[in-house]
């Protein structure tokens, strides 16, 4: 399986809800043949690993109201379920979740932003469609160095609106 797709997979279950689209998504791809469930596994942790970034990082510690290591895998896994044009222009510009009217909502809300089923997606298609777990070495998860330019305390709230002036607006008010 490629990254595309596995973005036609994710499109194709698109919800409001991101637990519809896990479970749509574990169900279309509990149909494939196992050996793209297991790649899809992978083109999965790779997305995972682009995301991780200091930016987006910032991002979810401000429209959450704080983020914890696990807490920003989970981020992440919401934001794979929004889908392709929302995760890329995420990734390349975390301040352009500003413009997703969920985001815009939960600011006055107070909802938070976590699918941590999203990370199971082929897990749970591999044992629905072979009854098995995935194999042990059946991908690898590389995350890159987080950008030290963004080493500083999320907390810094002065900081934070000067780097992601658009969800400052939303949620330092």
């Amino acid at each position: 399986m490629d990254p595309n797709t596995f973005w036609k997979l994710i499109a194709e279950a698109r919800s409001t809800d991101c637990c519809d689209v896990v479970a749509a998504a574990t169900a279309q791809l509990a149909t494939l043949p196992p050996a793209e469930i297991v790649a899809a596994q992978q083109v999965l942790w790779d997305l995972m690993a682009q995301s991780y970034q200091n930016p987006l990082w910032a991002a979810a510690y401000l429209i959450n109201g704080g983020c914890s290591d696990d807490g920003f895998d989970y981020f992440r896994g919401w934001l794979l379920t929004q889908g392709q044009a929302v995760f890329t222009a995420a990734v390349a510009s975390p301040d352009s979740l500003a413009s997703l009217p969920a985001v815009v909502a939960a600011a006055e809300s107070g909802e938070e932003f976590e699918c941590e089923a999203a990370l199971s997606i082929a897990w749970d298609a591999h044992i629905k469609a072979t009854g098995m777990q995935l194999p042990q070495d059946a991908f690898r998860i590389r995350y890159p160095e987080l950008d030290p330019d963004w080493d500083f305390d999320f907390d810094d709230e002065e900081e934070l609106a000067a780097r992601l002036p658009r969800l400052a607006e939303l949620y330092l008010r």
